[in-house]
């Protein structure tokens, strides 16, 4: 394609980000790849979304958002968005030559997929050697699994993390997608040190990121077995209950107290210094030991006040926090001082507020975030360049 380039946009505005210029193609779905790129759009990449013609299956998940999908947006911010079938040889086409001028494709198909559709690695690098090709998977390149779907609760389940969650013999997923949003964040940091590396050396490379390595990346500190150990030990870290939530008068309160000065501050705040003269809970260890007889006053001392009187009274001397609603962040002043969310003009919704760029840079902040595409919003304008430049 020569003119103008398919990936800049109009709603790109304001400063320059580390990674302005970078063009990326996002072929991905769900949330893992997709937030992957908005990171990337967040430090100033120009990301083209590609969606076969239903649209990402993200966009029909149920949304209490009138018109729209909460998740898509929240996922999808700063991204132009284009409608290609894949299957048909005239919008593969249109993809192959979006790939040669871009920098970066990610995409989320299972393994051999891309291959069948023409767009595996090798084809695209044969075109374009610059191209850093990034692949999401659920459970990576090999095994016996590499064809099956991954999905973030099925990799809680099957790596541990349920059941270490939920109280013994009952296991609990955790909600908020953990494992897709920790592949995201691989994603971006993936693509950014093979962009780095390819200024060195010129030439793109395939990365991988699966939802398994994620998974069991997130579990490092309990994934480890010593020589001779007993495969059946405890994993569990959590300090016998003292630090976690509890009830208070009126709200849960959370509490960590696991350092001496933080369990000095909480037993002379709570009532309870008479607990720091026995020896048996001077460390984490020995008072999770004796959690059971800990647990129950502290509780009761709890009851005094509400969590939020608890949380201003323990101040910075304990760390705490009272069990907020996602609601309350879009007033909160420390959220509003760092700035870590935007109003976003949106085409349907007037506008909504959102989450905008989470990493800060001193010296290229980055370009203002703009609304997440609606289906085939640029495809129209893609097509019309083509033509013009056909001519």
């Amino acid at each position: 394609m020569s003119g103008p380039s398919p990936f800049s946009t109009p709603r790109r505005t304001g400063p320059a980000g580390p990674l302005s210029g970078i063009k990326v193609l996002d072929l991905s779905a769900y949330i893992a790849g997709p937030y992957g790129c908005s990171l990337l759009a967040d430090q100033g990449a120009d990301v083209v979304k590609i969606e076969p013609p239903g649209g990402d299956n993200l966009r029909q998940y149920p949304s209490t958002l009138a018109e729209e999908n909460r998740a898509f947006l929240g996922v999808n911010r700063s991204k132009q968005g284009v409608v290609l079938d894949l299957k048909q040889d005239g919008d593969r086409a249109v993809l192959l030559e979006l790939a040669d001028q871009a920098d970066v494709l990610v995409h989320n198909f299972r393994p051999g997929v891309p291959e069948r559709l023409g767009i595996g690695h090798d084809a695209l690098a044969a075109r374009n050697p610059r191209l850093i090709y990034c692949a999401v998977t659920g459970y990576g390149e090999e095994g016996p699994l590499r064809a099956k779907a991954g999905y973030d609760q099925v990799l809680q389940a099957m790596t541990g993390m349920c059941v270490l969650q939920g109280p013994p013999g009952t296991p609990e997923i955790t909600y908020g997608s953990p494992v897709d949003y920790y592949a995201a964040a691989l994603v971006a940091a993936g693509v950014a040190s093979a962009l780095y590396e390819r200024e060195r050396s010129g030439t793109g490379q395939y990365v991988g990121v699966s939802l398994l390595r994620s998974a069991l990346t997130m579990q490092s500190a309990r994934l480890i077995r010593a020589e001779g150990e007993d495969p059946g030990i405890s994993r569990d870290m959590r300090s016998g209950g003292i630090t976690g939530l509890h009830p208070t008068a009126a709200g849960h309160l959370y509490l960590s107290a696991n350092t001496p000065r933080f369990w000095r501050a909480l037993c002379e705040r709570t009532g309870l210094a008479d607990l720091l003269d026995d020896s048996r809970l001077d460390t984490v260890k020995g008072r999770a030991a004796h959690a059971d007889e800990i647990i129950p006053r502290l509780r009761a001392a709890l009851t005094a006040k509400s969590a939020t009187e608890w949380e201003a009274l323990l101040s910075d001397a304990v760390p705490c926090s009272v069990a907020r609603s996602i609601d309350d962040m879009f007033d909160d002043p420390q959220v509003a001082a760092e700035a870590m969310l935007s109003d976003i003009p949106h085409p349907v919704l007037g506008s909504y507020r959102g989450v905008t760029r989470a990493i800060k840079f001193g010296r290229t902040p980055g370009p203002e975030p703009f609304s997440a595409p609606l289906l085939d919003e640029d495809g129209a304008a893609l097509r019309q360049g083509k033509d013009d430049r056909a001519r």
